[in-house]
């Protein structure tokens, strides 16, 4: 075994590839129970990978090679995701003028190539990791056969009454001139201006407003609604003010003869923040807001009415309790201005630049014309007070710039036509950890509609047609069915190389007029429509995947409001049901110190950097070591460390190997009975350690099973139980029983421990796996990869408790023990162990009669030459011995070390008192001398 991962890891994939390991892994399971994961598509915006998507495709590899290695049938059918945004935007990035100089054909074209560049420089990526499936055929959202699922997807859908077109307020970036689902918004600081405005209330109902307070307004006073806003920018959309109808509003009177309406939680709050505390003189009257209904203001800068409306989404939390509405630019302000039959004025563009119908400010772009905004109040006497705020703010997930809403005509699925079955559906599956449930539940319980329009090119086509006589919309599973089947021949590009009528045929006609021409949708379908119709176009599509539901789900905790949540919905739109039965999450990489990676920090890990230093494995024990449920750490000092580990293992495994090149269990196998007791120990803590990574795997809790493992093998094996049967393994007769049996431990071990490292670092496993004896091979009929053997299961025979109790009574001694001979060693009175002797006295009974028991295997286990147990009454002054090296006591328990007695044997190093008695072979001791002995005549 070369330590050499670099060229090692390589030369094994290689291997993997020619005998067609995954292909026979799937033939000798395919009658196993399914476990079918169902991989979440990573994005073709990029041919390399990062470290977080190195986790994800890890950690999944661990579970099909576990489940596999299991007896389970589970194949692995890697997944793309080519359509979206930041690829048109890379691919336009260098084009002059921009999307705008392309057709949609052209930019469709360059898109696909860009992703199935990429395609190709990911799939390398995840192969180098070990990654093992059916790469030949994965599945790729841009597929014929995918895009035309998708739209059966859609027309189920559609046809139960679940989506449609409407004028609403969505989230919608100007700079990627696109609405957004919730799932692509991201929240981060923003500074903006915070103004207070008054609106003047207008003659007509200042009269009613008198009225109600009574006659108290003085005459020729003016009375304004005042507002708080930090989006001075939809200001010139503002079509009312909301109250909230049980708060109480004061009138108050202030100083330059003004009056000002503000909800009475808010008026301490509002005086201070405007600093008007000096100017306020009192509260003339107080209104309920319902009583203020149907008021009318006027406009601070544009001739045109303000309209005073009740709503629930007004809080005493900030403000005045009076809120500026803008139906174009705000959901809630777009729901409360329908209910009082409002027009929406849409004076922001898909650019987010204002309308040539708008007063002062047509034809500029919505945030450079804020300044100009507050100026012209300011100057008009509408501004009260202005200051900048730090706020979280919506940014678009893609270019990270800030975000607006916009009233647009967009189409939407009804998710409240089947949120009740979609929540019944979160508690049919396991959610690990369970936190995720909650988070998804909730998330479903509170969402709005889904928009999933976009107005882009790259991507599936929305299959609606629109009557061009009336604009009646042709939404019908056939008409729906009819363009799936010819995305399934010649792709989505027909959309836009063919007219309507090559979908429909001739003899379509508007139910609504009668005409026979049609027009086709303009916009895509959301991204996330696309991956959340991957149970359908490809678990329920391809018959090596059995169907739906599959087992697991295995993204990051983002999912929750992306992928794993599009899929639910247009599963259970579609089927009724979930489309996994488990979903497993995983958080985020950070760097050593809790910090985010970037690169102006300097602190990205990249994958390849990573494998270049020391190979695939260790990042793969990386992904084992870490309790991936929460933010993830990683830095060079942390894969240091898990490369020496990686080190201690690979060095356990030469040590086995090693020793084990003349051993056949055919014929040297020696019976469980015969086995000395620290034999038996370890193969019953062996048992003990399957079944903890067994229980660890099935849990899938990685991290503890890395620590068992790695416990296991540098503390039972290395520094014990090796260190203990190494007289034994070298200094016995090659052939006598006493090697045998270590033999027969340590085949036992090689086996077990290697198929243990298979799901984990499945290189150094099959390296390892290689070098076993092909007697051993034999003899236990064992599988050409490691891949393809079982996973190990405890062996009953082997375990004893018993064994468990007394040895781990007698690790106590020995680690005593250890301490007075390192004291002497320290001291430079011993080199080696062996050059002493031991007396002890064990003051506890259960320890001594232990000791007494094993007594001529003392020397062994303490690694000293000679030990001697003394009784606790003839223990008094064995310290003070003239020619003692060392002296500890602990817990009743007393250490002398001694020079150990006789002369060392050349072939031992032991010291005995028979050394030079033989005078054939002066330097030996007696139990050399039998060996060579039995060597001579066994050979």
């Amino acid at each position: 075994m070369k330590a050499n991962s670099l060229v090692r890891e390589v030369e094994i994939q290689s291997w993997w590839d020619s005998v067609k390991v995954y292909e026979r892994n799937l033939e000798k399971r395919g009658n196993g129970e399914k476990f079918i994961l169902h991989d979440g598509p990573p994005y073709l915006s990029s041919a390399k990978i990062h470290i977080g998507t190195a986790l994800n495709k890890i950690l999944k590899d661990i579970v099909t090679k576990y489940k596999a290695m299991g007896g389970h049938y589970a194949p692995y059918v890697p997944g793309y995701d080519s359509h979206g945004l930041p690829i048109e935007t890379a691919v336009v990035k260098d084009v002059k003028g921009g999307r705008y100089a392309l057709t949609p054909l052209e930019l469709r074209q360059r898109c696909r190539e860009f992703a199935l560049g990429n395609l190709k420089g990911q799939e390398n990526n995840f192969k180098r990791l070990g990654v093992w499936g059916d790469w030949a055929h994965p599945y790729i959202t841009l597929d014929n056969q995918f895009e035309a699922a998708q739209l059966r997807v859609f027309g189920q859908m559609a046809a139960k009454g679940y989506l449609y077109k409407g004028l609403k307020c969505v989230s919608w970036c100007p700079n990627c001139e696109t609405a957004l689902a919730e799932a692509e918004i991201e929240y981060a600081e923003h500074t903006s201006e915070a103004i207070y405005v008054k609106f003047k209330v207008d003659n007509d109902s200042l009269a009613k407003l008198n009225k109600l307070a009574k006659n108290k307004i003085p005459p020729n006073q003016s009375v304004f609604f005042v507002i708080w806003t930090t989006t001075a920018w939809t200001l010139p959309a503002n079509l009312g003010i909301a109250l909230n109808a049980e708060f109480d509003y004061d009138l108050l009177e202030m100083q330059s003869g003004e009056l000002f309406i503000v909800a009475k939680p808010l008026k301490e709050a509002f005086l201070n923040d405007a600093e008007l505390q000096e100017q306020y003189k009192g509260t003339i009257a107080t209104f309920l807001g319902k009583d203020l209904e149907y008021l009318k203001a006027i406009h601070p800068f544009i001739n045109r009415e303000s309209l005073v409306m009740l709503a629930p989404h007004v809080t005493a939390e900030a403000g005045t309790g009076c809120v500026h509405t803008s139906m174009d630019h705000g959901v809630e302000d777009f729901e409360v201005s329908t209910k009082y039959k409002l027009t929406a004025l849409v004076p922001i563009d898909g650019r987010g630049f204002y309308t040539d119908k708008v007063e002062h400010f047509g034809g500029q772009r919505y945030d450079k014309a804020i300044p100009q905004i507050i100026e012209l109040m300011r100057n008009n006497g509408s501004l009260i007070h202005v200051k900048k705020v730090q706020h979280s703010y919506p940014h678009c997930w893609r270019c990270k710039k800030p975000l607006i809403f916009r009233a647009t005509e967009q189409w939407f699925a009804s998710v409240e036509g089947f949120r009740q079955k979609a929540l019944e559906a979160i508690d049919t599956v396991n959610w690990i950890p369970e936190s995720g449930r909650n988070r998804i539940l909730n998330m479903v319980e509170n969402r709005s509609d889904w928009c999933i329009s976009r107005q882009r090119a790259w991507g599936v086509p929305i299959p609606v047609f629109y009557c061009v006589a009336c604009n009646h919309i042709l939404m019908t599973l056939e008409s729906i069915n009819k363009v799936a089947e010819i995305f399934s021949k010649h792709g989505s590009d027909t959309w836009w190389k063919e007219e309507a009528v090559f979908f429909l045929g001739s003899n379509i006609v508007c139910e609504k007029c009668g005409h026979k021409e049609f027009r086709k949708e303009t916009d895509i379908m959301d991204v996330w429509f696309d991956s959340g119709s991957t149970h359908a176009a490809v678990i329920d599509a391809r018959p090596e995947l059995k169907g739906t539901p599959c087992e697991m789900y295995l993204e990051g905790s983002d999912q929750h409001r992306g992928w794993f949540q599009s899929s639910l919905l247009t599963s259970v739109a579609t089927k009724g049901r979930a489309p996994y039965k488990t979903v497993l999450t995983h958080g985020f990489v950070v760097d050593e110190n809790g910090r985010k990676m970037s690169k102006s920090l300097g602190n990205v890990v990249e994958p390849d950097t990573v494998i270049t230093q020391y190979g695939a494995d260790v990042l793969r024990l990386w992904v084992a070591s870490v309790n991936y449920t929460d933010d993830i750490p990683i830095g060079k000092s942390m894969l240091a460390q898990l490369a020496e580990i990686y080190r201690k293992l690979r060095n356990t495994a030469r040590y086995l190997l090693g020793n084990l090149y003349d051993y056949n269990p055919n014929s040297d196998a020696v019976d469980y009975t015969h086995l000395k007791d620290l034999d038996k120990f370890i193969l019953h803590r062996l048992q003990k350690v399957i079944e903890d990574v067994r229980t660890d795997f099935d849990r899938y809790e990685f991290f503890k099973y890395y620590q068992v493992l790695q416990n296991f093998c540098v503390v039972d094996l290395s520094s014990f139980y090796f260190d203990i049967v190494k007289d034994r393994l070298y200094t016995a007769a090659p052939k006598s029983e006493s090697r045998r049996a270590v033999q027969t431990v340590l085949a036992e071990l090689v086996r077990t421990i290697t198929l243990l490292l298979a799901p984990v670092t499945p290189h150094l496993a099959e390296d390892i796996w290689s070098y076993i004896p092909e007697a051993i091979k034999k003899t236990w009929q064992l599988e050409e990869s490691v891949l393809l053997n079982d996973f190990p299961q405890e062996k009953k025979e082997f375990i004893d408790e018993s064994k468990e109790e007394f040895w781990l009574d007698l690790l106590k001694l020995r680690a005593i023990v250890n301490k007075a001979l390192e004291q002497a060693r320290a001291a430079r009175l011993i080199g080696s162990s062996l050059e002493a002797q031991v007396h002890i006295t064990i003051g506890q009974e259960k320890i001594a009669n232990k000791a007494n028991s094993i007594k001529k295997d003392l020397p062994a286990f303490f690694i000293t030459s000679q030990v001697e147990l003394v009784n606790d009454s003839n223990s008094n002054g064995l310290e003070k011995n003239e020619d003692i090296l060392a002296f500890v006591e602990e817990d009743q328990i007393k250490v002398v070390v001694l020079k150990a007695a006789g002369n060392k044997c050349v072939r031992c190093w032991k010291y005995t008192t028979d050394v030079g008695k033989n005078a054939e072979h002066p330097g030996l001791c007696a139990d050399c001398l039998v060996a060579i002995k039995y060597d001579k005549y066994a050979s």
